[in-house]
């Protein structure tokens, strides 16, 4: 399949621009960003105009889902964001993994100068005050409740669901911005859009089912053939399409319809919703900019 497939995927609902906006108007009320990212699509799930955004505040960067992703790679984009000079680092939301370290180390990083300015003044009990921000579906409620001990923010398995901004007081007195999920007005790059689609972080109705599958899996099937061998007990070769790999699927789970057809569109959700939950292997889309990206479209 060619990009004829995809060109047409845009996604910009009026209330994502209405927290562009928002975001820029409460920067002023925070110490500093945390950024949530999905370690499986480290680039691609970035806000490009997260820079913009943020108006320089210090930052630090969250591979969220990590227990997903290639744990190789992981730690690959986590020296590459770190070179950049913006502190990461690895995370569950939801099982808390990592978390314990997210405060100590913006206090020893991005946030070093507000402590000992503080310290100085004798001001070592204000509040830390964190702006949470993320496109949807990488995990941002997850962390608040994980964080606060408690459901405090609505979580939803679909993009979308955080719509007003809300702020959380944790134990230790930091407080956390928590903002709707923002992406961009456009894809310039389309193969962005694809692995987007193919963690959930845009709707399932923008793309067909079927050939986002097929997408998918001749991307498994090119760089993690043994993971999609060992769920689905099929070799896969990299020449082979991904409508061959899909029928495959389709037979190697007796999904049929009458007449001897395989229904391809119940395996296509199949190959999504295993990718998606990690019953796929663990995972990884993209590897940093200094190396030829590996999920080419």
């Amino acid at each position: 399949m060619d990009n004829q497939d995809i060109k047409t995927i845009q996604w910009f609902p009026g209330h994502m621009a209405k927290t562009r906006r928002a975001i820029s108007a409460n920067m002023k009320l925070v110490d500093a960003v945390v950024e949530i990212i999905d370690a499986r699509t480290p680039m691609s799930s970035r806000n490009p105009e997260i820079d913009a955004l943020t108006s320089s505040k210090p930052r630090i960067i969250l591979l969220n889902k990590c227990d997903l992703a290639d744990s190789k790679l992981t730690d690959s984009w986590v020296r590459y964001f770190s070179s950049t000079g913006i502190p990461a680092l690895a995370v569950d939301c939801k099982s808390g993994k990592g978390l314990n370290s997210l405060i100590p180390v913006l206090k020893k990083t991005s946030l070093k100068p507000l402590m000992d300015k503080r310290a100085k003044n004798n001001m070592t009990g204000a509040p830390v005050r964190l702006m949470i921000l993320g496109i949807p579906n990488v995990g941002k409620s997850s962390l608040i409740n994980r964080l606060a001990g408690g459901k405090r923010a609505k979580v939803e398995d679909r993009p979308g669901v955080t719509r007003t901004k809300q702020w959380v007081k944790l134990k230790d007195g930091t407080e956390l911005l928590d903002m709707p999920g923002v992406l961009w007005p456009k894809f310039e790059d389309q193969s962005v859009a694809v692995r987007l689609a193919f963690t959930g972080a845009i709707s399932d109705d923008i793309l067909d089912i079927e050939t986002l599958s097929m997408k998918l899996l001749s991307f498994l099937a090119e760089n993690y053939p043994d993971s999609l061998g060992e769920r689905y007990k099929i070799k896969f070769a990299p020449e082979i399409s991904g409508a061959e790999l899909l029928e495959s699927v389709g037979k190697k789970r007796g999904m049929m319809l009458s007449g001897g057809v395989i229904n391809t569109e119940r395996a296509a959700i199949t190959v999504i919703d295993e990718f998606r939950s990690g019953k796929l292997g663990r995972i990884t889309l993209e590897i940093p900019p200094e190396k030829e990206n590996v999920c080419q479209e």
